[in-house]
């Protein structure tokens, strides 16, 4: 057919999945265990008090202003470092990628301060 011509409607073939033939496989010799949300969060209180830091932020994260994505209510400093767990003061409404990067800069802050050994008998 000459360039610019219309070429007649040709039926494509379907490709379809396929089943494996061989089985993925785990090979970890320990699986990780399932995560489980620690009890604090799953209360009626913190409930409360996430609904109430989202809202106070006016839906947008503060971190980097994004707004219409989920938001994360992330204690500022966090509860393993002694963080008051439903104060209003110690909250802020993050984004995921806020959030993890908070979370990570507390992390590596947290492992690279040495912790006293324990007193000797």
């Amino acid at each position: 057919m000459a360039f610019g011509m219309k070429q007649p409607h040709r039926q494509r073939a379907k490709l379809s999945m396929a089943k494996p033939r061989i089985a993925t496989l785990d090979l970890r010799t320990a699986r990780p265990a399932p995560k489980v949300a620690a009890s604090h969060y799953t209360r009626p209180e913190h409930r409360q008090w996430r609904a109430e830091v989202i809202r106070r932020a006016g839906g947008r994260c503060q971190g980097c202003g994004r707004g219409n994505t989920r938001l994360f209510a992330d204690h500022i400093v966090e509860l393993k470092d002694g963080g008051a767990p439903l104060a209003l003061s110690n909250g802020q409404a993050l984004c995921g990628s806020c959030h993890s990067a908070k979370t990570a800069r507390s992390r590596a802050a947290r492992l690279a301060t040495p912790t006293p050994a324990p007193p000797e008998p």
